[in-house]
């Protein structure tokens, strides 16, 4: 059994004591999802030290071939996203249905550019065969190695990249809602849980960035 309404008033699932009680549950169980996808990522960062570690060199020279500041703008973009997301939360929990509409209007806009960023920088690299393993056909390093270092960024930023495709998509079906006025000062579970799930996927690439684009 899910939230029932009556007469425009909002009632808790039968299996929780309150609405208190459902909305701390519901935010333990995306803590505890969010700790899955730390998991998740986990083996990605673990063999990037690795092999960080065994081929610095290889390292060097491939990762200037990422073009920073494209990867800066993206950075940008992600923290700004993050803000309106928050906002949107804000709003909710103050129960403004036009701020949140728009807020959350904003960070699918930023998490769109975001994607059409990566479009071009997936495209250049394929362009000059800058691909993970046996696809890679670039002649213009000189290390071994570097290949290597190309299979872990489609790898590492294509995860992110599914991520932020969920994201928007969960993002689209809350602003649908907000726009008919689903969400306010006594509901606002879902806005919040998937502000949190949005500021992960902003960490994440906070990471990446470094770790790919000024590791040289």
């Amino acid at each position: 059994m899910s939230e029932t309404r009556t007469e425009g008033v909002r009632h808790f699932a039968h299996h929780f004591k309150s609405a208190f009680h459902e909305f701390d549950a519901c935010k333990v169980g995306m803590w505890l999802f969010l700790l899955q996808e730390v998991l998740f990522f986990a083996p990605l960062f673990v063999g990037y030290a690795v092999y960080r570690a065994l081929y610095p060199e290889a390292w060097h020279e491939a990762s200037h071939l990422l073009d920073w500041k494209l990867g800066a703008l993206n950075t940008v973009v992600l923290i700004c996203s993050s803000f309106t997301m928050a906002m949107g939360v804000h709003a909710a929990q103050t129960g403004r249905k036009n701020k949140i509409v728009l807020n959350l209007g904003l960070t699918i806009l930023l998490a769109c550019c975001f994607l059409v960023v990566k479009y071009f920088e997936y495209s250049h690299k394929v362009h000059v065969g800058l691909l993970p393993a046996g696809m890679f056909t670039y002649e213009g390093l000189q290390h071994a190695k570097s290949p290597l270092f190309f299979s872990l960024y489609f790898m590492m930023t294509g995860l992110h990249g599914l991520h932020v495709l969920i994201g928007i998509a969960v993002l689209g079906w809350i602003w649908s809602r907000a726009r008919r006025g689903d969400f306010g000062p006594d509901y606002y579970t879902p806005v919040e849980l998937t502000g949190l799930y949005w500021h992960f996927v902003d960490l994440v690439w906070i990471y990446l960035f470094p770790l790919l684009y000024l590791v040289g």
